[in-house]
C-alpha cells in the first residue's frame, strides 16, 4: 500500500542496470521494493493456495499472512515522517501544510477503504485503521527515534491487554449495537464506525498503532550510514524470536495455555498458535490463555512483536539487498515499480478479485490465479512508471491535497 503508500514524489527509476532516485526527493528504491513485496503477500494471503496445501508452498502462504499487513503499518509510519519532513521535520506555515496534506490524505484513504468495502469480497480492507492510523500519529512526527521506539514497546506491552479486556466487555453485541447507533461514522458507512476502526475490527488502532509508530522510529534513524540496516535486520530477528519464541514458551509452560486456546478459538489446532493462523484469523475472547499465541491475527503483544520484527527484518533486506545489487539491480525493478504504485496496486487487485467472484473464480486453482496476479501487477507496474512519475490513484491523491497549500 504504497503512500504507506507512498508520498507524492517522483519513483524510483532504472537506467544503466542500475537503481537510482528520480530526484532529490525521489523515495528510497528500498522502500519501495518492501512495498512490492507486501503487495505479494497480499496478493499470495487473498487469492494464492491454502496454507493446508503443505509443504514448502504451504508455509510460503501461511508467512504471508498477517505479516504483510504489519509490513504496511511499518512503511506508513516511514512515509508519514516523510511527509511531515524528513531528516529534518518541518516547522511553522510549512508544518502545518504538510499537516493539513496528512490529513486530507487520511480522510481519503478512509472513504476509498469503506467504498471497497461495499464491493463485498472477502478481503478486509485495511484501507479505512490507515486512514485513521494516520490520524493518530500526526502529532508524533517531530520526536526522535528513540522515543518514538519506546512508544511503540509501552504500546505493543500494554494496548493488546487492554484491547482484550474491551473485546471481554463488548462481547455479546449489546452494547456496541448501542454505541453503533451513536456513531456518524456507523451510520454512513453501515460498519461498527470508530468503535470499530479502534476495539472490533480487523485492524484495530489500539493495537495497530505500534506498527506505525515503529516505522517513524526507523524513519529518523540515518539510513545512508552502512551500519544502520545490519542493525536493524539485527533488531528485527530478535523482535522475531521474542515474539514467537515467548508465545512458544508460554504456550507449552503455562499448565492448561494450549487447551484453553484451542478452546477459546472453537476447537482450533492450538500446538501452531505460537506462529500460525491456523488456530483461527478471529481474535478470541473466551479463554485468557488467548493472550499467550503471536499468531499473526491474533491483537496480542507476542503478535505486535514478532510481527514487528518479521517487518524491520524485511525493511532491512530489501535495504541490504538495492545497496548491494550492483548490475543485479534490474532483477528487483518490477517489484520496486508494483511497490512505487502500491496504492493502485491495492485497489487494483481489490476490484480483479471482485471481478473473479463475478465470473466463478472460486472454481479456479489458487495458484494459477496468485501467479496472474504478480505478474500482471509487476508487467502493468514496470509499464505505467517508464511514463508516469506516479501511479493513477498515487496522482488523484497528491492532486486531492494541493488546498492544504493555502494554509498560513
Amino acid at each position: 500500500m504504497g503512500h504507506v503508500f507512498a508520498p507524492a514524489v517522483p519513483s524510483a527509476t532504472i537506467a544503466g542496470g542500475t537503481l537510482r532516485r528520480a530526484s532529490s526527493r525521489g523515495r528510497m528504491v528500498g522502500l519501495d521494493l518492501a512495498r512490492g513485496l507486501a503487495i505479494m503477500g497480499m496478493f499470495a494471503a487473498h487469492v494464492g493456495p491454502d496454507p493446508s496445501v503443505g509443504g514448502p508452498l504451504g508455509w510460503a502462504m501461511e508467512v504471508a499472512r498477517g505479516r504483510s499487513s504489519a509490513l504496511f503499518a511499518l512503511l506508513a509510519g516511514f512515509t508519514l515522517v516523510l511527509l511531515m519532513g524528513r531528516p529534518r521535520p518541518h516547522t511553522g506555515r510549512r508544518g502545518r501544510q504538510a499537516a493539513g496534506r496528512v490529513l486530507i490524505r487520511a480522510a481519503l484513504l478512509m472513504a476509498l477503504g469503506y467504498a471497497l468495502v461495499l464491493l463485498d469480497t472477502d478481503v478486509d480492507v485495511i484501507l479505512p485503521f490507515y486512514g485513521l492510523l494516520f490520524v493518530l500519529a500526526l502529532p508524533l512526527y517531530r520526536m526522535s527515534a528513540r522515543t518514538l521506539a519506546l512508544i511503540a514497546l509501552s504500546t505493543a506491552l500494554v494496548m493488546p491487554q487492554v484491547l482484550y479486556l474491551l473485546r471481554v466487555a463488548l462481547d455479546g453485541g449489546g452494547l456496541a449495537d448501542a454505541l453503533a447507533t451513536l456513531d456518524p461514522l456507523a451510520r454512513i458507512t453501515g460498519s461498527d464506525g470508530f468503535l470499530g476502526l479502534f476495539v472490533t475490527g480487523e485492524y484495530p488502532a489500539l493495537t495497530w498503532f505500534s506498527f506505525i509508530v515503529a516505522g517513524m522510529a526507523v524513519a529518523r534513524l540515518d539510513l545512508s550510514r552502512r551500519d544502520v540496516a545490519p542493525k536493524l535486520a539485527i533488531t528485527g530477528a530478535v523482535l522475531a524470536v521474542i515474539g514467537y519464541g515467548g508465545s512458544w514458551l508460554a504456550l507449552h509452560a503455562v499448565p492448561g495455555a494450549l487447551a484453553g486456546v484451542s478452546a477459546a478459538a472453537g476447537g482450533g489446532p492450538a500446538a501452531s498458535a505460537w506462529w500460525s493462523d491456523a488456530v483461527g484469523e478471529e481474535f478470541a475472547t473466551g479463554h485468557p490463555a488467548w493472550l499467550l499465541v503471536a499468531s499473526p491475527h491474533s491483537q496480542t503483544t507476542w503478535s505486535v512483536l514478532g510481527n514487528t520484527g518479521v517487518a524491520l527484518a524485511v525493511l532491512a533486506g530489501c535495504l541490504i539487498a538495492v545497496r548491494i545489487s550492483g548490475p543485479r539491480a534490474r532483477l528487483l525493478a518490477p517489484l520496486v515499480a508494483v511497490g512505487s504504485i502500491s496504492l493502485t496496486a491495492y485497489v487494483a487487485h481489490i476490484l480483479a478479485i471482485r471481478l473473479l467472484d463475478a465470473v466463478g473464480g472460486e472454481e479456479w486453482p489458487a495458484l494459477p490465479v496468485l501467479l496472474g496476479f504478480a505478474v500482471a501487477a509487476m508487467a502493468a507496474a514496470v509499464l505505467w512508471t517508464r511514463f508516469f512519475r506516479r501511479g493513477p490513484l498515487e496522482y488523484l491523491l497528491h492532486s486531492a491535497t494541493k488546498p492544504a497549500r493555502s494554509l498560513m
